[in-house]
């Protein structure tokens, strides 16, 4: 399922498979210029193929390696003479072989299906690319993950927020695979405080909707986490057990909790806060 909005020099496409006929936990694509910014899921691949048909693209960067957000770039590499993909320097091993660098959970393979591999160039940090009439800033953000990167164009005062910022309030987190490192929250919350000293007018998460207000926004979701945190470490440092504390900061079961099988989960977010706490925090 696929749906196209226009925001002035910015074209959006949400997307997302199709189940029943709904569709089902939506990601985002951006295209900007000559530049697509994430490419979506493997199973939507060909409708936004379809989608950019008649368009010259020059790139494609990734805001991450996530399967939601490069299913597309294999198919899309394939279909362009000298496409190129850019994105964070830790990003090009899963972008190269994502069935063996990134391993999918059952619901992840049903949602969004395995990405075919592609050729990828890695970026810098703060460096400019060129994307027809646009130019785009490259920002790490590590947090969401570690291959985790923003984009902003300061002409306009548009800020690409990949899934550093998709809106909501967080009660779970995803459980890395044995042995990687998953979401550290409260890099996650640098990031955020780092943004939100930008001159943005508008911004384009990878999923939810645009606002208007992004250093607003961006401020309140870094207050919201920051002070979860402090409420988690309080209660760890007063003895509290990590289910324990789950209960009394997270709340109730959730049901993203049970379709996922446990690997979305509230205790994944307390032990993020736990296990990378910094030494000044709480």
């Amino acid at each position: 399922m696929l749906k196209i909005t226009a925001y002035g020099g910015v074209t959006r496409f949400d997307l997302s498979r199709t189940l029943a006929g709904q569709g089902r936990y939506w990601t985002t694509a951006y295209l900007l210029g000559d530049t697509l910014i994430d490419s979506g899921c493997a199973h939507t691949a060909n409708e936004l193929l379809g989608a950019l048909g008649g368009i010259t693209l020059r790139r494609i960067i990734n805001t991450h390696s996530h399967e939601d957000h490069i299913g597309g770039n294999g198919p899309i590499q394939a279909g362009g003479d000298g496409m190129e993909v850019g994105a964070h320097p830790l990003a090009l091993p899963v972008l190269a072989d994502p069935r063996r660098e990134q391993p999918l959970h059952p619901y992840r393979r049903v949602y969004w299906g395995w990405p075919a591999p592609c050729r990828a160039l890695p970026l810098q940090d703060g460096e400019l690319l060129e994307c027809g009439e646009y130019r785009l800033q490259v920002i790490f953000t590590a947090g969401h993950s570690p291959d985790h990167l923003c984009l902003y164009e300061p002409q306009q005062a548009w800020l690409f927020t990949g899934d550093l910022f998709v809106g909501g309030r967080e009660r779970a987190l995803l459980t890395p695979p044995s042995g990687r490192r998953g979401q550290d929250i409260w890099t996650t919350i640098a990031a955020l405080k780092r943004l939100a000293g930008l001159p943005a007018q508008r911004m384009f998460p990878g999923s939810a909707r645009v606002r208007d207000d992004p250093p607003g926004e961006l401020a309140t979701k870094a207050a919201y986490l920051e002070e979860m945190g402090g409420r988690i470490l309080h209660y760890h440092q007063a003895g509290a057990s990590v289910s324990q504390i789950t209960r009394l900061v997270c709340g109730g079961p959730m049901l993203i909790e049970l379709l996922t099988l446990g690997h979305f989960s509230r205790r994944q977010l307390v032990l993020s806060y736990l296990n990378h706490a910094p030494p000044n925090a709480g």
